[in-house]
Order: structure tokens, then C-alpha cells, then sequence
């Protein structure tokens, strides 16, 4: 509900795969909406840490106490305001949220905001349109991976990475006691750098960027990744990477500076018929714009507008030149989501499903488990559990506690400026085994659980 897209795009796909009716698929969010659910130590600890949701009447009203304390741990939270919004939109479809009182009600908060007022009106939010894209499926040895195009770049630049890890000559076995050695760690930090540096310079909404050579096909393609990894040596290039020629561009674009990035969702299924879904939603950090409508209910609750905008860049353009990713009306933001499915290249059967939350940090999470997940004989929950280390801009963060220190000085030595942080990822992942099994892995850092029947 963060997404106004993200609506009118799941009743796109329930009208074209859907088996259930529509009313249906209402009915666990709208009971959990009216009973509630124990706020977790997670949430607690998130509304204590932000300032700004505060700010917001009906936010603070629904997530605070009278003194302005967050909710306590258990407590049951319950959402009046989203059922009653929800089971208008079972009954009436998206036209209950994206017309009438629900759609009027969003664009007054976003007109009446105190400090930054937004334009949008009816016409915009009734104007959206869901757009159907073609998959973009990469050879990747035995496997045929499968992810979302541009705008999103997770895809192209996950399999950047792995295309040139690929071509590498290890240094070190890549695991070693449970943790992966620093030899391979440095690799793929460095592959992660040259593919960011494309991303920078090339990965933006398609109908307003053209592809590199008029096919993003040729970004992942192993001639041009074999000269991407031939740039990785024994010592790191920090933040001197650059973007590659993957093909000619009739537009000469500047690399987007770097920019925080935050947040999302993610769940994978697979059903009884075989059918499976990577899914990745956002409404960017975790509360969003910090913005609780309530839908015209005047009820308790309601839902949080997103702050997609932040995905654009904040620089137009640089030294002259334009940002691919620059804001533009009409224009759908760069993202980093990598909701992923693979397939044997030979047979096309189902491998796996997966993806994770975690802003640009997403496409480390998503690749070091493929890795994990084909190379090194790892079961989804092994895959996932891995402690994490990624590179943004110059800097390398490795989750904190998880390394040992000889793993962290090696990296050093190597010239990575090398710090620990929490990484919080909620990774999930599901994996046709062998015998035709299913066997599904959860993230130990978030609250998400594997179940199935």
C-alpha cells in the first residue's frame, strides 16, 4: 500500500493468473488489520530511533503514547483504518484507492504537508499506469537466471558481479570455518565496485535511457566481462573504479554520484502447482515519508506514503552532463530490488527463488547467496546466514561481529578502507532440491520464517 503502483499491478496479475476471486485475497490482511498483531522488539526499537515519524499526527497518535514513548514491546497493534480501506478495495477494486475518498485523502496530506507541501493531484495518482516488462534471463553455467529490467538494477549488476567473478582465478578456497576467506571477499568486492560503476553511468528508467548499444544484454555479457575482471588485481581500487564501453551510446551520460539508499521487502513462494514468485516491494526507508493517511476513515492507523523519490538522483547532472537516473516528470526511479528466479538452463525446471531488503546493499545480499547457493554446496538457510560484507562508493562494511580479525587486517593489507556495521538484509529463499523438495530459508537477522504445508 506504500506504492500506489504496486495495487494496480497485483490486480494487473490477478486478472491475468489468478485463481482465487478477488474478495479472497483480502481476507488474512483485513483479519490482521482489525485483530493486530504484538509489536516487535524490531519496531519498537525502529519508532524509538526515528525522530521524524513524530512529527506526523496521525503517526504519532497510532505509533506513540500520549508522552510520545513508542509503543511497548507486545502490545497489540491494531489498524482500523487499513481494514476499512482494504475492504473497500476487495469489494470495489484498485479504483477505491486510486479515485474518491481514499485517493483525495492521500493528496491532501501530501498538499498540506507542513514543512515540504508536495503537488500531487487526483489526476496523477488516477493516471498511473502498471507496465508489464520483460524478464531479463542470463546463462550463468548450469543456470538460467531470471530478474526485473531497468529500472531496477539489481539484475544487471548482480550478474555483473558473478560474470566476473566467474572469470577469476581464486585466491582462496571461498570459505573458510564457516566465513568466506578474504581472498574471495576482496574479489567480489572488487567485481562489486566496476559493476556499481556501470550502474552508475548507464542503469535508468528505459523509456527515457536508451541501453548501452541499444540491449542491456551486453552489460552481463562475458566477452565485455572478461575485460571488466581483467582489472582486478591483488590490491583494491577503492574509489577509483570506472564505468566500462559495454556498447555506444547516442547520449553521453555522467556517473551518478553516490547517495544513501534504503530499504524494502521481500517474500518468495512456491505453490503446490509448481508455481513461484520472487516479490520485492518498497516504500524506501523504513517508514517511508513519514506520512499516515487513513484513507478519509478518520480512524485509527491507515497506511505510510512512500519517499521513492530519494531513488532518483539528487544531482541532475555532472560537469556538464546528464545523470541517466536524474528526475524527470513521468520518469520511474533507479532501484536496487533483485527479486530473483532461476531456472536449469537445461531441463527449465525451478531452482530457486530469492531475493532481500536492504536499499543498494540488495545486490551483495542477492549475489553472495546465488554464489553460496551453486558453488559451495550451502542449503538456502546456509546461503543466507553467511555473514555479509558489501562496498559502497570507497568504503567496505562488513557485518559486525561476524569476521574474524585476521579475515578484517587481510582485507586491509589489500588496500580496502575496511570499517563493521550492522547489515540487516532479510534475505529469503526457497530451493528445488534434487529430489523435487522444496526447502526454504529465512533470514536470522529480521523476523521473517519459512512455512509450508
Amino acid at each position: 500500500m506504500g506504492v500506489p503502483g504496486t495495487l494496480r499491478m497485483l490486480e494487473q496479475a490477478h486478472a491475468e493468473h489468478g485463481q482465487l476471486a478477488w474478495q479472497e485475497l483480502f481476507t488474512p490482511a483485513i483479519t490482521l488489520a482489525e485483530e493486530g498483531f504484538a509489536v516487535s522488539q524490531r519496531l519498537h526499537t525502529s519508532l524509538a530511533n526515528d525522530e521524524d515519524l513524530r512529527e506526523n499526527d496521525l503517526a504519532q497518535a497510532f505509533y506513540y503514547s500520549a508522552d510520545g514513548e513508542p509503543l511497548e514491546v507486545g502490545t497489540t497493534l491494531k489498524n482500523p483504518a487499513l481494514a476499512a480501506i482494504l475492504r473497500r478495495i476487495a469489494e470495489e477494486g484498485s479504483a477505491a484507492f486510486y479515485e474518491g475518498e481514499v485517493a483525495e485523502d492521500l493528496v491532501e496530506q501530501v498538499q498540506s504537508h507542513p514543512v515540504r507541501p508536495g503537488k500531487i493531484s487526483l489526476d496523477d495518482i488516477s493516471g498511473y499506469q502498471s507496465l508489464e516488462r520483460e524478464p531479463l534471463c542470463t546463462p550463468w553455467q548450469q543456470w538460467e537466471v531470471c530478474g526485473f529490467p531497468p529500472p531496477s538494477s539489481g539484475h544487471l549488476t548482480i550478474m555483473q558481479i558473478l560474470g566476473m567473478l566467474d572469470q577469476q582465478p581464486l585466491l582462496e578456497a571461498p570459505l573458510e570455518n564457516g566465513v568466506t576467506s578474504s581472498g574471495w571477499l576482496h574479489q567480489f568486492l572488487e567485481a562489486s565496485r566496476l559493476a556499481f560503476a556501470d550502474r552508475g553511468r548507464y542503469i535508468a528508467d528505459p523509456d527515457f535511457v536508451e541501453a548501452p548499444g541499444g540491449d542491456w544484454s551486453l552489460m552481463p555479457a562475458p566477452d565485455y566481462l572478461g575485460k571488466r575482471s581483467e582489472l582486478i588485481g591483488e590490491e583494491s581500487m577503492g574509489e577509483s573504479a570506472e564505468p566500462g564501453n559495454p556498447g555506444e551510446l547516442t547520449v553521453s551520460f555522467a556517473s551518478q554520484p553516490e547517495q544513501p539508499e534504503y530499504g524494502t521487502s521481500h517474500i518468495s513462494i512456491v505453490d503446490a502447482d509448481g508455481n513461484a514468485i520472487a516479490m520485492t516491494t518498497t516504500i524506501e526507508q523504513a517508514f517511508g515519508s513519514r506520512i499516515l493517511a487513513d484513507g478519509g476513515t478518520d480512524l485509527p492507523g491507515g497506511y505510510l506514503l512512500n519517499n521513492e523519490l530519494t531513488d532518483f538522483s539528487f544531482a541532475p547532472e555532472v560537469d556538464g552532463q546528464p545523470v541517466a537516473n536524474r528526475v524527470e516528470p513521468g520518469k520511474r526511479p533507479r532501484s536496487s530490488m533483485s527479486p530473483t528466479l532461476v531456472f536449469d538452463q537445461e531441463t527449465g525446471a525451478l531452482v530457486a527463488s530469492l531475493g532481500s531488503p536492504g536499499g543498494a546493499a540488495i545486490i551483495h545480499y542477492t549475489a553472495r547467496t546465488l554464489a553460496a547457493m551453486r558453488d559451495w554446496g550451502l542449503n538456502a538457510q546456509e546461503a543466507l546466514s553467511l555473514p555479509h560484507a558489501i562496498t559502497l562508493g570507497g568504503d567496505v562494511y562488513l557485518e559486525e561481529g561476524r569476521f574474524p580479525e585476521e579475515i578484517i587486517e587481510s582485507l586491509r593489507e589489500r588496500g580496502h578502507n575496511v570499517s563493521e556495521r550492522e547489515l540487516t538484509s532479510g534475505l529469503q529463499a526457497i530451493r528445488r532440491l534434487e529430489d523435487g523438495t522444496l526447502f526454504g530459508g529465512a533470514d536470522p537477522r529480521r523476523e521473517g520464517v519459512v512455512m509450508g504445508e
